[in-house]
C-alpha cells in the first residue's frame, strides 16, 4: 500500500515574517501537512541573493524556526531542516543550470520584477528557479503548496525535471502544485504585495498591539469607495465575509472605525501564537534542525546517488 504523498514547502530567511508569510504559506501548512509526509525547508541559501550579512542571517534563521514551531508545526511530524544543511540542494542545481537556457530563466518572475525596477539582479537571483527545482525534486515531492502568484515556481521544477529525464533517463516525477485557495496576493499597507524586501508596507507577524497598530492605520484607503478594499482584503483573512458584511455596512465610509476592529482582529488571532513563541529557546532550534538536517539529508543523498550515475559522475 502506498503512503502518503510527500509535501516540501520553505520560506527565506531574509527578515521578519508578516501576516502574507503566515496566509500564505505557514497556515495552509499547519492545516495539512499532517495529511502528507511533510517537509519544510529554511531556505537560507536563497536569502543569500538579498542579505550579506552573516549575522543578519543567523539570526533570521532561529526566528524562521521559532516562527514555524509558535504556529504549531510538530518536528516529530515534519522534517524541519535548513537548506545549507544539505549540500545536495546546491550539487543538484547545477547540474539543472547546465539543461536549462539563459532566455528560460529570464522569464523568472522575480527576475523580470527586478530589471523592470531598473535595478541589477545577481547571478544568484538569476538562476534562483533552478535552486528551487533542486529543492522540490531532490525529494520526489509531489505537491507543492503555493499560492496563485507563485506557480512558475512549480512550472519550472516540472520543466527542469523534464528536461534531466528526457537527457539522462527518467529519474524526476513531475510534482503538482497545491494552489492555495483564498490566498493570493495579501496586500502590505500601500496596496501592493506584502512583501519582506518591503519592510516599510507588511503588518509583522508576531509585532506587538502598538506594532499592529501603526502598521493598520498607514494602510492607504480610497476615500472614493464605499468600503476601504485594502483594509477589507486583510480583514478577511482573519473573518469570514459574512461577518465582515455586517460590520463594513454598519461602519461604511468610516475607515477609522474599521481599521481599529481589523487591529483587535489582528491581535486577538496572534496573541496566543505570539505568546508561544516567546518561550522557544535558541538550544530547541538547534535540536529541531540537527535532527530535521539528518532526515533531510538521507534522503537526498540517496537521490544523488542515482543523479550521478546517470549523468556520468560516477566511475565506480
Amino acid at each position: 500500500m502506498k503512503g502518503k504523498k510527500r509535501l516540501l514547502t520553505g520560506l527565506q530567511a531574509s527578515g521578519t515574517l508578516h501576516i502574507g508569510n503566515y496566509f500564505g504559506a505557514l497556515k495552509p501548512f499547519v492545516d495539512t501537512y499532517e495529511d502528507y509526509e511533510s517537509m519544510l525547508m529554511v531556505a537560507d541559501y536563497h536569502a543569500l541573493t538579498s542579505i550579506k550579512d552573516a549575522s543578519l542571517l543567523r539570526s533570521n534563521i532561529f526566528d524562521v524556526v521559532k516562527d514555524y514551531l509558535a504556529v504549531g508545526i510538530d518536528p516529530k511530524k515534519a522534517i524541519i531542516f535548513k537548506q545549507s544543511d544539505v549540500l545536495e540542494h546546491t550539487e543538484l542545481s547545477w547540474i539543472f543550470n547546465c539543461l536549462v537556457t539563459v532566455p528560460f530563466l529570464m522569464q523568472a518572475h522575480a527576475y523580470k520584477d527586478k530589471i523592470a525596477k531598473g535595478l541589477e539582479a545577481n547571478a544568484g537571483l538569476f538562476t534562483y528557479p533552478m535552486l528551487m527545482a533542486a529543492d522540490i525534486l531532490l525529494y520526489d515531492t509531489d505537491v507543492v503548496p503555493v499560492g496563485e502568484d507563485q506557480r512558475q515556481h512549480v512550472e519550472y521544477a516540472r520543466e527542469a525535471a523534464m528536461k534531466f529525464n528526457n537527457a539522462f533517463g527518467d529519474t524526476f516525477s513531475a510534482p503538482k502544485e497545491l494552489i492555495l485557495e483564498g490566498v493570493g496576493t495579501v496586500p502590505g499597507t500601500d496596496g501592493l504585495k506584502m512583501a519582506k524586501s518591503r519592510p516599510q508596507y507588511v503588518i509583522p507577524l508576531f509585532g506587538s498591539k502598538d506594532e499592529i497598530t501603526k502598521a493598520v492605520m498607514s494602510i492607504v484607503t480610497d476615500s472614493s469607495a464605499d468600503r476601504p478594499e485594502h483594509v477589507y482584503a486583510i480583514h478577511k483573512l482573519f473573518k469570514t465575509e459574512e461577518e465582515l458584511e455586517v460590520l463594513y455596512k454598519e461602519k461604511m465610509g468610516n475607515y477609522k472605525d474599521l481599521k481599529e476592529a481589523l487591529i483587535e482582529d489582528i491581535d486577538s488571532y496572534m496573541s496566543p501564537i505570539r505568546e508561544r513563541r516567546i518561550h522557544i529557546t535558541d538550544d530547541e532550534v538547534k535540536k529541531v534542525l540537527e535532527d530535521g538536517g539528518k532526515r533531510a539529508r538521507e534522503i537526498a543523498q540517496k537521490k544523488m546517488e542515482d543523479v550521478r550515475k546517470k549523468i556520468g559522475v560516477t566511475i565506480n
